[in-house]
């Protein structure tokens, strides 16, 4: 099935009714039949009939076989990192997303793991940190704010000769555009908040695994049906009803991007411009190869921290607000914001700055838009 047939019909099945919309279960538990039988369904938290369409839905959008439907994406995160043992080393992109990095170094490192921050869009690089005790190599791409591309195929096969895991958070540009399993990678998180949802009134997260016949599947059922961060049934169904329109969204999001960025690489006050779909971007032609579009997210830099800050109050019809991917453009100051916590030397590596603005580029008429930034950007 094509992707926006998937995205639309999903894993829906015809009860009695004939409901086009897939039912929502509220029930906490279950009737058995009697003694020693199930409907297939004992308690909420261990399966819900509208979560698991959802997780067999988004499952088969990334082409894995096991999804687990979380209720934010730490939490997704936070139970890929849990499923290590102490003493594991674990290499991650040095330029993500502020959360994940506060996770690790202020949460993790107290229980044993070991985190190492590498520049993953260099292979050899990559290959170079590996140790003995290497279990996983997390990756965003493109990278969260600076939009670096890493190969998802070469650092699959990098950590599974070194008998590791590849992790890709695809959140920036969603199973629409980029299908990590089908490139290697072993684990697929998402911040379901963002592109999937689509609409900033949803918290959800996603893991999507490759291959569900592994100690990895196992343990994971394991901590989310002791832990209990499964997404509640009218969460999960208004992301069956969100993913039904992902494809058509993400798609005039990517052509509203293309032409924000090429306006804003002309305007005086604007002295770099971060965006993947820029033919001279440093990793165009991997990201052409790996993925099927490039998303909406543009990063700039103005002129100075004064300018960045000015911008943010003046703006009418865009939103100075963190998160993205929904269909309002969104500006945020991420070293104030989603980088927040972020360690200085890593900012210094990574060129995130006071004069960075992150832009999520939503769906609205791009005239509107280009208005909008140039009396921001004019004063």
């Amino acid at each position: 099935m094509g992707d926006y047939s998937l995205e639309v019909h999903g894993c829906h099945t015809y009860d009695s009714t004939g409901a086009i919309s897939q039912p929502i279960y509220l029930s906490a538990t279950y009737r058995h039949p009697g003694f020693g039988q199930s409907t297939g369904y004992d308690y909420g938290r261990v399966a819900n009939p509208t979560r698991d369409k959802l997780e067999q839905t988004v499952a088969e959008l990334e082409r894995g076989q096991r999804c687990w439907a979380l209720s934010s994406g730490m939490a997704a995160i936070n139970l890929i990192i849990h499923s290590f043992s102490p003493g594991d080393h674990i290499l991650l992109s040095e330029d993500l997303y502020g959360g994940t990095v506060r996770i690790a170094n202020d949460i993790y490192s107290l229980y044993g793991l070991e985190f190492e921050y590498v520049d993953t869009s260099d292979n050899e690089l990559v290959a170079k940190h590996i140790r003995p005790n290497t279990k996983g190599i997390f990756i965003e791409t493109p990278s969260n704010p600076m939009m670096l591309i890493s190969d998802i195929a070469a650092l699959a096969n990098l950590a599974h000769k070194n008998n590791a895991i590849l992790i890709v958070d695809n959140t920036f540009l969603s199973p629409h555009f980029q299908k990590p399993l089908a490139l290697g990678a072993d684990v697929v998180v998402h911040s379901g908040t963002k592109y999937l949802c689509g609409h900033n009134d949803i918290i959800a997260g996603f893991i999507i695994l490759k291959d569900k016949d592994t100690p990895l599947c196992q343990k994971l059922e394991l901590l989310v049906k002791s832990e209990g961060p499964n997404l509640s049934p009218m969460d999960a169904w208004l992301m069956l009803r969100s993913l039904k329109t992902l494809g058509l969204r993400v798609e005039r999001q990517a052509e509203n991007a293309l032409a924000m960025a090429k306006w804003l690489r002309e305007q005086p006050q604007v002295t770099e411009v971060f965006y993947v779909g820029l033919p001279d971007h440093p990793g165009y032609a991997l990201q052409q190869k790996q993925a099927t579009g490039n998303g909406s997210m543009i990063s700039f830099k103005v002129t100075s921290p004064e300018l960045a800050k000015a911008v943010l109050g003046r703006l009418k019809l865009i939103a100075f607000a963190e998160s993205l991917g929904g269909v309002e453009s969104l500006l945020t100051y991420p070293i104030a914001q989603t980088h927040a916590e972020m360690p200085k030397e890593m900012l210094a590596k990574t060129g995130l700055d006071d004069k960075l603005l992150r832009f999520s580029v939503g769906i609205e008429d791009l005239e509107d838009l280009i208005a909008d930034l140039k009396q921001a950007l004019n004063g």
